[in-house]
């Protein structure tokens, strides 16, 4: 059964987010859906074809993980997203407070780990009690083996150039206004 595109067209508008940027990043998502389903098609008829010690199998296998990760990353990060003002829960906060000895200090790490040089994602990570903010290397690298994410950034370039050009940290610091508390929090196990 092929995956569906979600509909994230409701955050068109969100402040500092310009709606053509939303429009091509939302392109991009859904390519990434469409290219998981193309590919998981192939691989069915690959493997339904017995080829499974040959090049074409071993590289669709590895392509598959890079289409699945950048669709559901961009699920998760554009669900962590408001229009309005959301206010972090007092169970996620104190979460991150154990974790991290301060928000001020959990939020000054997740954004440096944001601005370093290179393309990929941060993202908040839940193990059990512990919390980890990660950096993760294009899609299908660094993340932490059976860890929920909690709070993803996208810090690829197309998710804020058009808008923010080369200043990175804008961008980081208007994600973080219109950060979805409540999504977040609903991820917290």
């Amino acid at each position: 059964m092929p995956y569906e595109i979600k509909n994230f067209d409701g955050l068109l508008g969100v402040a500092g987010f310009g709606d053509q940027l939303l429009k091509n990043h939302l392109t991009l998502y859904q390519g990434y859906v469409n290219n998981f389903n193309k590919l998981n098609d192939i691989l069915v008829q690959v493997e339904k074809e017995g080829k499974y010690g040959t090049p074409e199998y071993a590289e669709l296998n590895r392509r598959l993980g890079w289409e699945f990760n950048g669709m559901r990353l961009h699920e998760l990060y554009f669900e962590n997203i408001a229009k309005t003002e959301s206010r972090i829960s007092d169970k996620l906060k104190q979460s991150i407070e154990k974790e991290f000895g301060s928000f001020e200090f959990f939020e000054k790490d997740f954004k440096a780990m944001g601005q370093m040089r290179g393309i990929g994602w941060v993202i908040l990570y839940q193990d059990g009690e512990r919390l980890f903010n990660v950096w993760i290397n294009e899609h299908d690298v660094g993340h932490f083996a059976g860890c929920a994410p909690l709070l993803v950034m996208d810090v690829f370039e197309h998710a804020y150039m058009l808008d923010y050009g080369l200043k990175k940290t804008d961008y980081i610091e208007t994600f973080f206004e219109v950060i979805d508390w409540q999504v977040v929090a609903k991820r917290l196990v």
